[in-house]
């Protein structure tokens, strides 16, 4: 019992490295050994939405087809949680374990069919290779983490094998993310907005706040590289707060009535006190809440349809609007604009990059911009860089957009002196 795991009778993680210790020394010439780490793809949303019970069973399924897929001296453990490990012995060379990560694959993307519910999974995999990569159990295990999380990094749904640069590259996570734990206090993050202009009149009718981080030795650092560890460690619940806070002090006093866009994160929409947070915002700053927009993905509603939906409806209940971003990039978008309160949709910048290749996409974008005309929505095109994508936005009927081809985000000084002085001119002659 202390050295498997109840739910699956697999070894546990202390077996696990019993036998990799055994096993090392004693790896023949010319032969290799391979520790795989596993992964499940997005399994806390089985959990979240189906219930702690079907995720047991998932892993127990799993777990199954893992002894399915190996022989019958490999070892097989469950870590905790979702996560697996392998070793393989007897191994010719690294494309063996490679053949095994995708015999894994193969079978773990199969459906699941658990108390009456159907369910897709996928599988990523990090690999490490004795003696090429480590001789030792601690560090070959480490390897094989390193690999994982760059599996994960491509996207998931995928194997990475371990290199010796992805060592380098996780230090300066570490040290990315110790930075990050002390930019909030030190005042180092600022708003930059990018206009959000109406496609009928020409004008300027809200602003998009992005986060940017002004690192004291890194300089000017995109979110892409920081959000995803905010994410990962919690601190994107304060960062949000803050972000919340900011968009609506520097734009409260913005002349008429131009709307403030900013985007949540799934950890922040699961906080309990979201509502109060947007309300003290509001009541700190002043502003109207008919002036704020919150956008959040499809990722979001995935995760606990009910209190997502709660939460939604109170904040339209405000005045605040609720915005659906990168909008056709899920695989049920349409099914959440019956389920959700929805003001806009933005469509994602992909579909805009692909009009200049053919009637297609084209249609995507008409069929979306007709689809938010119907349900009286805002539809919003996000990435416009062009004048013939501009052209053929008007031409569908697409009521907004924002882009290059316009501006690029700035800081808060610099809308204010591009920008709002012609806001300012447009709203005393109307």
């Amino acid at each position: 019992m202390a050295l498997h795991d109840s739910l699956t009778n697999l070894p546990n993680r202390v077996l696990l490295r019993e036998r990799l210790e055994e096993a090392l020394p004693y790896i023949p010439p010319g032969e290799q050994l391979a520790v795989l780490y596993l992964d499940l793809d997005h399994f806390k949303s089985v959990n979240d939405t189906l219930g702690h019970p079907i995720g047991d069973e998932l892993l127990k399924v799993v777990a199954e087809r893992l002894r399915r897929c190996t022989r019958e001296h490999d070892t097989i453990a469950r870590l905790g949680g979702d996560e697996f490990a392998i070793i393989m012995t007897a191994m010719d060379q690294p494309t063996d374990a490679a053949a095994l990560a995708r015999r894994i694959r193969d079978s773990i993307t199969k459906p699941y069919e658990l108390d009456g519910h159907q369910i897709v999974a996928d599988i990523s995999i990090g690999i490490s290779v004795a003696p090429l990569d480590a001789t030792e159990p601690d560090q070959l295990l480490k390897n094989a983490d390193m690999a994982l999380y760059g599996a994960k990094a491509d996207g998931r749904g995928a194997y990475r094998f371990f290199e010796p640069e992805m060592d380098a590259k996780m230090q300066q996570r570490r040290e990315l993310e110790l930075d990050l734990r002390k930019a909030l206090v030190n005042g180092e993050f600022e708003l930059y907005y990018q206009p959000l202009v109406d496609l009928q009149s020409n004008e300027i009718n809200g602003f998009e706040a992005l986060i940017r981080w002004n690192h004291p030795m890194r300089g000017l650092i995109s979110p892409a590289a920081f959000v995803p560890i905010a994410e990962e460690t919690g601190l994107i619940i304060p960062l949000g707060e803050w972000v919340l806070r900011r968009a609506c002090e520097e734009t409260a006093h913005w002349p008429g009535d131009l709307k403030v866009a900013v985007n949540l994160s799934p950890s922040q929409l699961k906080s309990r006190n979201l509502v109060q947070v947007v309300m003290s915002a509001l009541a700190n700053s002043g502003m109207a809440a008919t002036r704020l927009q919150l956008e959040i993905t499809e990722s979001v509603l995935m995760q606990n349809t009910f209190s997502t939906s709660a939460t939604l409806h109170q904040l339209r209940e405000l005045g605040v609007q609720i915005a659906m971003d990168d909008f056709g990039t899920g695989y049920s978008s349409l099914s959440y604009l019956r389920s959700f309160p929805f003001d806009k949709i933005k469509i994602d910048r992909s579909f805009i990059n692909d009009l200049s290749n053919g009637a297609k996409p084209l249609a995507i974008v008409r069929a979306i911009a007709s689809l938010a005309k119907s349900l009286s929505m805002i539809s919003t095109a996000e990435g416009v860089e062009t004048e013939q994508q501009l052209e053929k936005l008007v031409a569908v009927g697409c009521t907004e957009m924002q882009g290059h081809i316009f501006s690029q985000a700035r800081p808060a000084e610099e809308i204010v002196r591009l920008f709002l002085p012609v806001a300012k001119a447009a709203a005393a002659a109307g």
